[in-house]
């Protein structure tokens, strides 16, 4: 027996997920050949309506830190990029900070998260609005020789040393 034949056990709480998942279908085995004109039926009943939830805009806090460690701990540190402090430690906190915003926590408290919503602003704004790199003009006594055009693919790229570092 199949485990999508076998009925769920009662146990896990789960059975009425598998009774209600086609609940909404009609039971009919057969429809009959010639419906009776007397006897109307009724529509079967609408799929239930997916809930939305709604997003979690909140901001997620962090603090930029100063911690005083010993020269162990700061090899350890610098090596795997984190380290366990002591139990009791102070630590300073230099900065309170949105981790997805990176606003800080005095600017931002009570709002929601705008890099949740859109983080246009990390990026430095709409970049269709935003100026063009300017093209660098050559000085006036400057002559532009036009060179040959290199080859950047292929097995010849490679021969010429493209693409590998020289030696």
């Amino acid at each position: 027996m199949t485990t999508a034949t076998t009925p769920l056990s009662p146990k896990t709480g789960r059975s009425h997920l598998q009774e209600n998942l086609f609940s909404w279908l009609t039971t009919e085995a057969t429809p009959s050949p010639t419906p009776e004109p007397e006897q109307k039926t009724a529509p079967p009943p609408e799929p239930p309506a997916a809930k939305r939830e709604t997003p979690d805009l909140s901001h997620v806090w962090v603090a930029a830190a100063e911690v005083e460690v010993t020269s162990k701990i700061a090899s350890i540190a610098d090596y795997r990029g984190s380290f366990k402090a002591p139990e009791g430690m102070r630590i300073d906190a230099l900065e309170v900070y949105c981790k997805g915003c990176r606003r800080p926590y005095d600017e931002v408290r009570g709002q929601d998260c705008t890099a949740k919503i859109d983080n246009t602003h990390l990026i430095g704004g709409d970049q269709t609005k935003r100026a063009k790199r300017k093209i660098p003009t050559p000085p006036p006594n400057a002559r532009i020789i036009t060179g040959g055009t290199i080859n950047r693919r292929g097995i010849t790229a490679y021969v010429s040393g493209v693409s590998r570092p020289k030696r």
